[in-house]
């Protein structure tokens, strides 16, 4: 049986709609209700700017079989134990039978703070999946098979996120890969080495211009981090998931 990728281009399309749109709704509404929390900030803090995406990921659950799980969106029922720290707040947790099948990571960066914010989310990443794969070995979700554990990352496709970037390293040379990169490709490079590590099943970046509030237009920027193997990688587990149950 076919795998059900749920029209994934044409509901991410909407989804980065929604993205921009959102944003752009509460920094106008902070600003007529004359509050600081103005710009790039208010709509960081609005809380539901990757809510399409959240759809889109319940349409492949839902279409490759796993009917009867639980998808835990709401931020009571998203919190996992962790080893480093007692626990961790999830952005979507699915749970079949009292298994943990799959715990999702949706983020997003806009300008033009480019440079500091992408070490803030690096760090994040890579803590957030030593915490988890240490808390599974030593049995903080039962005995289960190992869980889908995915990373996707909106970042805003502007100069900013486009443009070179140098380092400085007095001592000792940065890796060849980061050199002269633009952050766009720093987080690329990132989602790469959290795959290939097996730090997290997928790692996605997608880059969207604010102009897409109205088309939806998005970029991938490899195929080994774009979102097609994103929601195939996804789909593919739940419906091992599903035949499983």
């Amino acid at each position: 049986m076919p795998l059900d990728l749920a029209d994934y281009e044409a509901k991410a399309r909407e989804a980065v709609k929604v993205f921009w749109g959102n944003r752009a709704a509460a920094v106008q509404k902070q600003q007529e209700l004359g509050r600081s929390d103005q710009g790039e900030r208010a709509g960081v803090t609005s809380g539901k700017n990757m809510d399409g995406f959240l759809a889109l990921i319940q349409d492949v659950i839902r279409g490759n079989g796993l009917t009867d799980a639980h998808m835990m969106v709401g931020r009571k029922v998203l919190t996992l134990p962790g080893f480093f720290r007692p626990t961790k707040l999830w952005d979507l947790l699915i749970i079949n039978n009292g298994r943990l099948v799959a715990a999702l990571e949706l983020k997003s960066q806009v300008g033009p703070s480019f440079g500091n914010n992408f070490n803030n989310r690096t760090e994040e990443a890579l803590g957030t999946a030593v915490d988890l794969w240490t808390a599974y070995r030593e049995g903080a979700f039962g005995e289960a098979p190992r869980p889908y554990v995915g990373w996707l990352m909106l970042v805003e496709d502007a100069p900013g996120s486009r443009s070179p970037v140098r380092d400085s390293s007095p001592h000792f040379d940065v890796f060849p890969d980061f050199k002269n990169a633009s952050y766009l490709e720093r987080y690329n490079i990132l989602c790469r080495k959290l795959t290939q590590e097996r730090l997290y099943t997928t790692a996605t970046v997608m880059a969207s211009p604010r102009t897409a509030a109205d088309s939806g237009d998005f970029t991938d920027l490899s195929e080994l981090t774009s979102l097609k193997t994103f929601i195939t990688s996804f789909a593919g587990h739940i419906a091992a998931e599903a035949a499983r149950s």
